[in-house]
């Protein structure tokens, strides 16, 4: 049989740990005692060519993932044919725990044939729950790039501490409209992460930093280029405590150049990027993208050399700094805009809802509605033209092929209208729909937010919140099918994880803390 090792349930979360625990990681509760099947999945693997004393070397060391979520380190004789992502058992009472030296050898994954129960059945284990699971992420960031992508980490299970300014917090804890007294901006993108006030101005609260970073792999930033740097928390500084520290500065306009020192804001950035002079009609002024495009790619952009790094660090042992700029990040999404330019040194010009390279690619008026109907090769433009029972489109020398309906689309667009206007928006997607033929009505976001569609494949998520009584929000758009991702913590009130963590982390005790609160620190 596998054997049962001792563990604690909070009974607030239902957060399990082994061995066992008195209080709850994530909340000021004191754990029950419990016990859960020994048998879990590999989470990481590490050798210590130099370990403690005591302890005979090499050191491989494992940790394991166990029912309920526990993490349970096993060393020794236990890790022997183990890797990454493999599966492990006890099925003796001999040698696991990580508090003292590994005994003779007792586990590894069992093959069918080897296990005691003689089913040839491999024992039930614990999945990870997302591929960031053991990462720890401290987020200075604020308002919207920084937290996205903080955010998106722990989506996919890095445990993430935002460090807030006390009495504050991030700003848009402040920014209409609330629920319950909290920001409906806030809770969009910071759900799955715990509050930590500290003040950075204070000497002591850049020395509690310091500690939580030797403890951490990721930091992440957006404050002014420099900044981080005058306090003494720049990459430098923290890598000399943590060599393995990934360390996350996202700017508006980059640490080099002769902008450098311009601070990024979204609609500035989307102005000087280039995207505000495409987006638009040809007789209108430049327009912003409906909602702050250059925050938020910054902030997915952030999330992916965060990823990066730490899988280079698995190949390089050491850390790196990641730097993001908004102003990159939205300049590269120019892409063919830019191919056009660089190509034929012709201007991009504002073309409404209109494509450079594709008709018909844009917006239409049906009888009671637009719709957007998008045919990119000639194999469409013929399935579009039988579902408008008007065949001999298709066959018009005109508009033949790609290059002729781009050059003759002002006569094309037109009637296209013209056809579409006779029919309703639902009567004309039915028919491209069976054709074949890309179409779509434009949704309203109330509309979005209620979508069958969305909701079946879990893109509507409902948490609990203390204050709010219930978030919902769009969840998880990376769907792994081994460790996926969840949107399962709401986000977080001003500080409530403050005692938590400094307790967990840095073994700070009430008198201290409240001394801290007192000095105004935390």
């Amino acid at each position: 049989m596998i054997e049962s090792i001792p563990a604690s349930r909070c009974p607030a979360c239902g957060l399990v740990t082994a061995p066992p625990a008195r209080w709850c990681l994530r909340h000021p509760v004191e754990m029950a005692p419990t016990t859960v099947a020994g048998a879990g999945e590999i989470l990481s693997f590490t050798t210590l060519h130099s370990p403690p004393e005591g302890f005979r070397a090499p050191l491989h060391i494992a940790l394991v993932e166990l029912e309920g979520g526990a993490r349970f380190v096993c060393h020794g004789a236990e890790t022997r044919g183990l890797k990454i992502g493999s599966t492990w058992a006890r099925w003796t009472a001999r040698a696991c725990s990580g508090g003292a030296p590994a005994g003779p050898a007792t586990a590894s994954t069992p093959s069918p044939a080897r296990s005691p129960s003689g089913s040839g059945k491999e024992p039930p284990v614990a999945r990870a729950k997302g591929p960031l699971t053991g990462i720890r992420v401290l987020d200075l960031t604020r308002v919207l790039a920084g937290p996205f992508c903080a955010m998106l980490l722990a989506d996919m299970g890095a445990e993430v501490i935002k460090v807030e300014e006390p009495g504050k917090g991030d700003d848009t804890r402040s920014w209409p409209p609330f629920v319950g007294g909290e920001a409906t901006y806030f809770m969009s993108v910071n759900r799955g992460k715990q509050s930590l006030t500290l003040n950075l101005k204070a000497p002591e609260g850049r020395d509690i930093l310091r500690r939580l970073v030797r403890k951490s792999d990721v930091v992440l930033e957006n404050f002014r280029t420099g900044t981080m740097d005058k306090l003494g928390l720049g990459y430098a500084a923290l890598a000399k405590a943590n060599p393995r520290l990934v360390y996350c500065a996202v700017s508006g306009f980059g640490e080099s150049g002769p902008e450098a020192h311009r601070g990024g804001y979204d609609l500035v950035v989307q102005a000087e990027s280039g995207i505000m002079d495409l987006t638009g009609f040809p007789d209108g002024p430049p327009v912003k993208v409906g909602n702050s495009i250059a925050d938020l790619v910054a902030g997915m952009a952030a999330a992916h050399g965060v990823t990066l790094a730490l899988l280079a660090r698995q190949r390089t042992r050491r850390g790196q700094k990641v730097e993001i700029a908004m102003l990159d990040v939205m300049a590269s999404l120019l892409t063919y805009q830019a191919g056009i330019y660089f190509g034929t040194g012709a201007r991009p010009t504002r073309r409404g809802n209109a494509h450079p390279s594709i008709v018909p690619y844009e917006v239409f008026r049906a009888a009671d509605a637009y719709l957007t109907l998008g045919v990119a090769n000639n194999s469409l433009w013929e399935r579009c033209c039988a579902a408008l029972e008007r065949p001999e489109l298709a066959r018009d020398p005109r508009w033949d092929t790609e290059a002729g309906r781009v050059q003759h689309r002002d006569t094309l667009i037109p009637l296209l209208n013209e056809i579409l206007g006779a029919r309703t928006a639902d009567e004309w997607l039915k028919r491209l729909e069976t054709a074949g033929v890309p179409a779509g009505r434009i949704r309203t976001v109330p509309e979005v937010c209620e979508s069958e569609h969305l909701k079946a494949r879990g893109m509507v998520v409902t948490l609990p919140h203390p204050s709010a009584k219930q978030v919902t929000m769009l969840g998880v758009p990376i769907r792994l099918h081994a460790t996926p991702g969840r949107a399962a913590v709401p986000p977080p009130r001003l500080g409530e994880h403050t005692e938590a963590v400094l307790r967990r982390l840095l073994g700070v005790r009430k008198p201290a803390l409240e001394r801290l609160r007192a000095a105004r620190v935390v």
